[in-house]
């Protein structure tokens, strides 16, 4: 079933001599047929074009005004971008057309033009969405729907932002009934899931593109020594620039912000040329990031350092090249930054993968042969989340009165919400209404209310109009405007609360690609100028590090046991390599190497798990408790993305005992109820689902009032409610989220009864990078400092045999002493 173009798009498309592809005339036959459709086709493919072109086809023949399409992104730039190319081929054929964007960047004005006469195409994000459907207008406004489009559907399905997009398109399918949906994605690791999630009513129709120019993947090193610590890449600089250089425009992609910030300085440094260069990040000030994305569109640019800010959809025809400095963790995310550079399906894309240490090159080169393979990964999607269906019957409530038997039965239309049980949804729905039986004597929890026939009411205006200030689901860390008082001063963007606390006036810090002078915090807004010394520091940002795939991991151990595939390594990770099969042995693909060894006055355990530093961390925390409860006398870990270590008072001993599978029962339990990582999340829990409002009519909540407000309706609830649908909830994003146990279950599965101990004399070559990482900042400008390469080499002539180690002292024995947090670095230290 093929369709065929009408004109005027055919003349169109030979005008600019260009062939309609099969894949787009597929998808405008089957939305002629009613059908909904996954279009599957690789970067450069015209996916975009392919999902309006039905509409723009539908409206020429049949004008008529309100809402025909709605387009869903995961990016602001996103809709902005397709707004801007959607507007060309409109104007070029004089079609009736109107295009407008809802996003949290428009003015008021224009959101209110767009609820008084909808445009024919609105493209939005998920939490535009969800606010458009809370509206008691939200009936009219998609009365005329015909058509949903979901961009980069991979990226939302499995996260909580598209639980959210599928509660609302579930909506949608009760405001507007014969509305069809179109999920474009390129690519697809679970792709029944993704059916399901694009489906509505009958099961969507799977249309895929195979073939295209397979990218060009290389990597490279930076001159001279090969660094065995670090995640920053900034050895790298010299060798970045000058691809820079040799190029017409590069996106030179990170994995953090404040990667961002050290590594466009450090160009900067070097760029005698005065190369434009620009940085892009989620936490710049709005305008300086549509500048950067004009002037890439312009040609202006031949450099722009970003991060995830640039992953998705862009059509940036003009970049030649991608970057990828620091380990890509996966090769469905290295598929989609490639994806970024020479953006035409028939033509390769280039990348370079710039590995910031031995460990990295590893997973590089893997990520390397994984994409050549078409491995695509990542993990399925979960089911949907209770707090983020608890706003979502919340928004609905705020539009119109609903009877809870209907609700449940659109909810279950949505795919994260398929299996959803009715205890559980009554469960929600009580809470939504009156917070549940321990916080229902509040009145300021009482949000809803039945009437007689048993149908749902919003409790007042007031509440309708403070669930709309505080819809959606990305919780960051409260953050601060960042103002610059001196000349041209204005906005340059925005930080975490807790970095500014940890300013005096008179420190310097970088951001926006500037150094800056921290002068004073004034209410909300860090104020700045220019200049200062002093060793700068690095604003971070939460959730910044995601860990390796699965897959990944795998490919990374698997390589390591056969030294077939070590060519593939430069030379000094072949002799790294080399070393550490003769001083000790290498990880196995299914078991688990741990070595022993003591230096200084400590005993060191290292475990060669692979599973991500979320994982390593979570499991630090449990083997301390372990080590403690052994006598072992733990002081502290560190975890890395491939290494977990620990150090200890005494030495350990029956390591195979330390990590076996009951570790994740009564200590598991016991460390959860412990910690404050579970009060963390239930905050971020608490805010999804409302509970704990971000903002006010009226007011701005500190950081310390959500935290102490989410922090003493946490102990309410765990005395008087203790299966309180919030606290279920926690403990799911808990399990699946920052402690990420269904990893650690895994190793300890696989290694159950194959732990490979190794008790060692000194340091081994594998173990130096994580004795390196300890007690370092995790952000740090000076990444080659004299004294971390004196200690490097120190190390290495000790693993390799060229040097004694010190004096083994081993401490004297000391009462049990908890492990405590260093919360600077993340890490324990006694």
């Amino acid at each position: 079933m093929t369709g065929t173009l009408p004109e005027p798009f055919a003349a169109w498309f030979a005008a600019r001599g260009w062939t309609p592809r099969p894949h787009q005339l597929d998808v405008l036959a089957a939305a002629q047929a009613g059908e909904s459709v996954l279009l599957i086709a690789p970067t450069g493919g015209g996916k975009t074009l392919a999902g309006f072109l039905p509409s723009l086809v539908d409206l020429h023949a049949n004008p008529r005004p309100g809402m025909h399409t709605l387009y869903v992104s995961p990016l602001k730039a996103l809709a902005a971008d397709i707004a801007r190319n959607l507007t060309r081929p409109v104007a070029d054929m004089s079609l009736d057309i109107t295009i407008d964007t809802r996003t949290g960047d428009t003015s008021g004005e224009r959101r209110r033009r767009q609820r008084e006469a909808p445009p024919n195409l609105l493209l939005t994000t998920p939490e535009s969405l969800a606010l458009l459907v809370s509206l008691p207008d939200a009936p009219q406004m998609f009365a005329s729907l015909a058509a949903v489009v979901v961009d980069e559907v991979h990226a939302l399905a499995g996260t909580k932002r598209g639980d959210q997009l599928a509660l609302c398109l579930a909506r949608l399918s009760t405001l507007a009934p014969g509305a069809r949906r179109t999920g474009l994605s390129a690519t697809v690791a679970h792709r029944q899931p993704l059916v399901d999630y694009v489906s509505s009513g009958t099961p969507a129709r799977v249309i895929e593109v195979t073939g295209g120019a397979p990218p060009e993947i290389t990597m490279i090193l930076p001159e001279g020594r090969l660094p065995w610590s670090g995640h920053m890449g900034l050895f790298s600089a010299p060798e970045i620039l000058a691809r820079i250089r040799a190029a017409g425009m590069t996106i030179v992609f990170v994995n953090t912000r404040a990667q961002a910030e050290l590594l466009f300085q450090e160009l900067w440094k070097l760029n005698d040329e005065t190369l434009p260069i620009a940085i892009h990040h989620g936490s710049l000030e709005l305008e300086s990031r549509k500048r950067v994305e004009a002037a890439m569109a312009e040609g202006r640019l031949r450099a722009v350092v970003a991060t995830s800010s640039l992953d998705l959809g862009i059509d940036w025809g003009g970049v030649d090249q991608v970057l990828q400095v620091g380990a890509p963790k996966g090769v469905s995310r290295l598929l989609q930054r490639v994806g970024r550079a020479n953006h035409r399906m028939d033509e390769a894309s280039r990348a370079i993968l710039v590995p910031a240490n031995r460990f990295e090159v590893l997973e590089c080169e893997a990520a390397i042969l994984g994409v050549a393979a078409r491995e695509l990964d990542g993990d399925p999607p979960r089911p949907g989340g209770l707090d983020v269906l608890a706003q979502h019957l919340l928004g609905v409530a705020c539009s119109a009165a609903f009877h809870p038997d209907a609700m449940f039965a659109e909810v279950r239309r949505a795919a994260p919400y398929a299996d959803l049980t009715r205890q559980d949804f009554d469960a929600v729905l009580g809470f939504v209404e009156d917070g549940g039986y321990a916080l229902s004597a509040y009145e300021r929890y009482r949000r809803l209310f039945r009437d007689s026939e048993g149908r749902m009411h919003v409790m007042s205006e007031r509440v309708a109009r403070t669930h709309r200030m505080n819809i959606g689901t990305i919780v960051e860390e409260p953050l601060l405007k960042v103002r610059h008082v001196g000349r041209g001063g204005g906005m340059l963007g925005e930080v975490e609360e807790y970095f500014v606390n940890m300013l005096s006036p008179g420190d310097t810090f970088m951001f926006a690609g500037r150094l800056l002078r921290f002068l004073r915090l004034r209410e909300t807004v860090c104020e700045v100028t220019d200049g200062g010394g002093g060793d700068p520091k690095v604003p971070a940002y939460a959730g910044g590090r995601m860990p390796m795939t699965t897959n990944l991991a795998d490919r990374v151990r698997a390589m390591l046991q056969d030294p077939a595939t070590w060519h593939a390594f430069p030379e000094p990770v072949q002799e790294w390599l080399r070393l550490q099969k003769a001083r000790s042995r290498l990880p196995g693909r299914h078991d688990l190497l741990v070595e022993t060894f003591p230096r200084g006055d400590r005993w060191y355990l290292v475990a060669y798990c692979f599973e991500g530093r979320n994982a390593h961390q979570t499991l630090g925390m449990l083997l301390t408790r372990r080590m403690e409860r052994f006598g072992f006398q733990p002081l502290g870990f560190v975890a890395t993305d491939y290494v977990l270590a620990t150090w200890s008072a005494r030495e350990p001993h029956d390591v195979a005992r330390l990590f076996e599978q009951d570790m994740l029962g009564d200590d598991l339990e016991a460390w959860m109820a412990e910690s404050s990582m579970l009060r963390r999340t239930f905050r971020n829990v608490a805010v999804i689902a409302g509970l704990i409002e971000r903002h006010h009519p009226g007011a701005e909540k500190t950081r310390r009032q959500v935290t102490v407000n989410s922090d003493l309706i946490y102990n309410v609830l765990r005395r008087h409610q203790p299966d309180h649908i919030l606290l279920r909830a926690t403990r799911a994003d808990a399990a699946g989220g920052l402690t990420d146990v269904a990893r650690i279950a895994g190793m300890l599965a696989r290694a159950k009864g194959r732990i490979r101990h190794m008790v060692l004399s000194r340091v081994s070559p594998l173990a130096v990078p994580v004795l390196l990482d300890i007690g370092r900042e995790s952000v740090r400008s000076g990444e080659s400092d004299d004294d971390l390469l004196a200690e490097a080499e120190t190390l290495v002539a000790e693993a390799t045999g060229t040097a004694e180690p010190p004096p083994f002292r081993p401490q004297r024995p000391a009462p049990p002493q908890r492990p405590r947090p260093d919360r600077r670095q993340g890490r324990l230290f006694a």
